[in-house]
C-alpha cells in the first residue's frame, strides 16, 4: 500500500490542481431545465416503511419537511438532517403517504409529493410489469426473442415526475463487427407506478417500433430523451429509417422497403491486413436514413429530417461492410448556456462527424457540423505534426463545461469538441471502451478526465479535460477495456482510479495502491449512508472496504439480470426518486417487469437531487449510448469534501 504521509500527498495532489483554472460556469438563471417535483418513494423494509424525497436546489437552506401516512404525521418533529424516514408499518389496506415543506416553523399547507403503497406488498423495489413484444424469425429462418435493454427517464407528461423510455433488443442483436439479421428494436414508454398517490390502469403510455432497417446492436440505436423545447415536456430522439412506426402507427418514409443486405463480399479480416470472401447477411448499407424526434407523451413522430452525415461510400469510412461506417453516438448539450441541443455523432475508429440539433417545438435545425477530415486537414496545413482528430473516439463520451464559459464541450475519447463546433484538443492516443469526467481533487470544480485505450500501447491516462495536458499515464502492452473512478477510500485525499490492466487503483497524485483482486470495473452507485461511492457490477452491489483491503458485497439483485454481456450494466442507474442516493433500474430474467430498486440504509446526509447537477443529468442523457457508462457529477462529491 502506499506510505507517503497524507500532508504531502495532498500537496502533490494541489499542485496538479492548480495547474488550470477553468470552472465549470452555468448561468443557472437562465439554463433551461427541467421542474421537478419531490419524487416521494416508500418502500417496504421488514416491519417498517422506509419513505424517502427529493431536496430541490431552489428549497430555501432551512427547508425541513413532515411525513404523513394519510392524514397522520409520523414524525415528532420537523426533518431537517436528511430527506429519508423510516416509518413503522401500521395498519391494513392500501396508504398514501405524503411529505410536505415546513420553512420558517410552517408547514407549506400543502403536501408536496405522494406515493401509492399497498400494504400487502413486501417488496423492496416497485414493480413495473412489461410488455415483451412477441418473438419473430429473421428471412433466413431464425428464431429470436425479446429482453429489456437500456432504458432513459424524461419527463414526458409535465407532472414533475419520471417516466421511462425503454429499448428492447432481440437475442440476435449483433455488434458492428459481426454479421446476420436481426430483429426489429423496439421502443417504449412506462409511468412508474404509484408516483401520484394512485396506481395507473397500464404503465405503458406508447411503443415505436424501428422497423426492419434499423439493426440491432449497442452501438446503432442512441436515443436522446430530454425537454428540448422547454414546455416541460421530454422529447425522444433516435436515427430512424423507412418502415419505422411511431407510437400512434403512423409509419415513416416506404413501408415496403427493405434494405437488408444478402451477398458475398471481400471482407477484410481484423488485425490481418488481408481480405476473404464471406456472405454478409442482414446489414442496412443502403437506403435514405432520418433522424426523428418524437413525443416523449405520446411517440408521435413530430419532425424527420435526413441524417447528418449519410453513410455515403461505406468504404470511405475504412472497411467494406459497415463496421465502422455505422458506428454512433449522441448526447444532449448546453452549447449556447441556455438552451440543450441534441448531438448525433457517427464514426470514431477513422472519420468522426459531431451534428448538433436544436429543436423548437417545430423544427430540427443544424446549429453545428463537426468534421474531423476537414479539421486534420486545415491543422496539418499550419502544423505537419499536429495529433489527428480523426479515429480518436470512444464507445461513449461525455459532457460537460470544461473551460469554464458556461458552455458544453464534448470529450468524445481522446478528443474534446469545443461548444461551437472546433476542435478543442485532441491526445492522439485513440480509441477506448471507458471514460469518467468530473472533479477529481479536494475542493475543486474543476473537471478532470479518466480514459482507457485498447491500442496496446496507450494503457490508460489521467487529464486536464480543457486542455488534454496528461497528467499521468499508465501505460500498456494490452487491450485495456474497462476504467472505473469513483471515491471508494476514505484515507485519500480525492477520487480513486482503477482499470482491468491492474489490481488495486491509483490516487490522483499517481500513486499505486494494490491490491490481491480485481475491484469491480463496470459500474459505480451511492447506495449507503456515507460519502464514498459503492460498486455495481454483475448483478450486485459491492463496496470496497478499506480497513480490511478487500470486496464486501452489500445488495444482490435477485431473479434480474444485467445487461450487454461483459459490460453487465443494469437498465439504468441513476438519481430519479427520493434523495441524493442512486436507484437501479433492473429486468427480471424474463423480461416480464422491470424493477426500481431504492435503497433502504439510512444516512444521516442530504443533499439537492444529482438530477439538478447539470453534468450528472447529462450524462443520465447519455448512459445508453455505446457501453454504457455511470452518471458523474459535475462538482467535487467525495467522504473528504468540506459540509455543505
Amino acid at each position: 500500500m502506499n506510505t507517503t504521509p497524507k500532508h504531502l500527498l495532498s500537496a502533490l495532489i494541489m499542485a496538479h490542481a492548480t495547474l488550470t483554472s477553468a470552472q465549470p460556469a452555468y448561468n443557472m438563471a437562465q439554463l433551461q431545465t427541467e421542474q421537478l417535483g419531490r419524487g416521494l418513494v416508500c418502500i417496504p423494509d421488514g416491519d417498517s416503511i422506509i419513505i424517502s424525497w427529493r431536496l430541490l436546489s431552489e428549497d430555501p437552506k432551512g427547508t425541513a419537511f413532515n411525513v404523513y401516512q394519510g392524514d397522520t404525521k409520523l414524525n415528532k418533529q420537523p426533518l431537517t438532517q436528511s430527506t429519508f424516514f423510516k416509518a413503522k408499518a401500521q395498519g391494513q389496506g392500501d396508504c398514501i403517504y405524503r411529505v410536505a415543506t415546513v420553512d420558517e416553523g410552517k408547514e407549506s399547507g400543502r403536501k408536496d409529493g405522494a406515493f401509492h403503497l399497498s400494504q400487502t406488498s413486501a417488496t423492496p423495489y416497485i414493480s413495473i410489469p412489461l410488455q415483451p413484444p412477441p418473438d419473430g424469425i429473421t428471412p433466413n429462418g431464425q428464431r429470436y426473442r425479446y429482453s429489456a435493454n437500456d432504458a432513459s427517464v424524461g419527463d414526458v407528461d409535465g407532472d414533475g415526475e419520471y417516466e421511462i423510455i425503454l429499448k428492447w433488443d432481440p437475442s440476435n442483436a449483433h455488434d458492428n463487427s459481426h454479421e446476420g439479421y436481426t430483429g426489429n428494436v423496439y421502443l417504449d414508454c412506462y409511468k412508474i407506478p404509484n408516483l401520484t398517490g394512485a396506481p395507473s390502469a397500464s404503465p405503458l403510455l406508447w411503443r415505436i417500433d424501428l422497423g426492419k432497417n434499423i439493426r440491432a446492436g449497442a452501438h446503432y440505436t442512441q436515443f436522446m430523451v430530454y425537454d428540448l423545447d422547454g414546455d416541460g415536456k421530454a422529447e425522444v430522439v433516435c436515427k430512424t429509417a423507412d418502415g419505422t412506426r411511431d407510437g400512434r402507427g403512423t409509419v415513416i418514409g416506404d413501408s415496403t422497403a427493405d434494405y437488408r443486405t444478402d451477398k458475398i463480399i471481400d471482407k477484410e479480416i481484423e488485425g490481418k491486413g488481408r481480405s476473404s470472401r464471406q456472405r454478409i447477411s442482414g446489414r442496412i448499407l443502403q437506403g435514405p436514413e432520418y433522424l426523428t424526434v418524437f413525443s416523449g407523451l405520446t411517440g408521435q413522430a413530430l419532425c424527420t429530417v435526413p441524417y447528418t452525415p449519410p453513410r455515403g461510400d461505406v468504404s470511405s469510412w475504412g472497411d467494406s461492410y459497415g463496421n465502422r461506417c455505422d458506428r454512433f453516438l449522441a448526447c444532449v448539450a448546453y452549447l449556447d448556456g441556455q438552451h440543450p441541443s441534441v448531438v448525433m455523432c457517427r464514426g470514431y475508429y477513422t472519420k468522426t462527424y459531431l451534428a448538433a440539433y436544436d429543436w423548437d417545438g417545430t423544427s430540427l435545425k443544424l446549429r453545428w457540423l463537426f468534421d474531423s477530415e476537414t479539421t486534420d486537414r486545415e491543422r496539418c496545413q499550419a502544423h505537419p505534426h499536429a495529433l489527428p482528430y480523426s479515429g480518436q473516439g470512444n464507445h461513449n463520451l461525455r459532457v460537460g463545461d470544461v473551460d469554464g464559459d458556461g458552455c458544453d464541450e464534448i470529450t468524445y475519447g481522446s478528443m474534446a469538441v469545443d461548444n461551437d463546433g472546433t476542435g478543442l484538443y485532441t491526445t492522439g492516443m485513440g480509441h477506448g471502451d471507458a471514460i469518467h469526467l468530473m472533479p477529481f481533487y479536494p475542493d475543486s470544480t474543476q473537471l478532470q478526465v479518466w480514459d482507457v485505450h485498447e491500442n496496446k500501447r496507450d494503457g490508460s491516462d489521467f487529464r486536464d479535460a480543457r486542455t488534454g495536458r496528461i497528467i499521468f499515464q499508465i501505460k500498456d502492452n494490452t487491450d485495456v477495456g474497462r476504467g472505473m473512478a469513483a471515491d471508494i477510500d476514505p484515507t485519500n485525499p480525492g477520487l480513486e482510479m482503477w482499470s482491468s490492466s491492474q489490481r488495486g487503483y491509483f490516487d490522483v497524485a499517481g500513486r499505486h495502491h494494490p491490491t490481491d483482486f480485481w475491484i469491480p470495473q463496470n459500474f459505480a452507485v451511492w447506495w449507503d449512508g456515507d460519502l464514498c461511492r459503492e460498486l455495481l457490477d454483475r448483478g450486485a452491489i459491492s463496496k470496497y472496504n478499506w480497513q480490511q483491503n478487500r470486496i464486501d458485497r452489500i445488495f444482490q439483485f435477485d431473479g434480474c439480470e444485467f445487461n450487454n454481456g461483459s459490460k453487465s450494466t443494469p437498465c439504468l442507474s441513476a438519481d430519479i426518486l427520493g434523495d441524493w442516493r442512486e436507484e437501479v433500474i433492473v429486468r427480471t430474467r424474463d423480461s416480464h417487469e422491470l424493477r426500481i430498486y431504492h435503497t433502504t440504509h439510512t444516512t444521516t446526509h442530504r443533499f439537492p437531487c444529482w438530477m439538478q447537477d447539470i453534468p450528472y443529468r447529462l450524462s443520465v442523457a447519455t448512459e445508453n449510448v455505446g457501453y454504457n457508462q455511470p452518471p458523474e457529477p459535475g462538482r467535487y462529491f467525495a467522504s473528504d469534501m468540506k459540509p455543505q
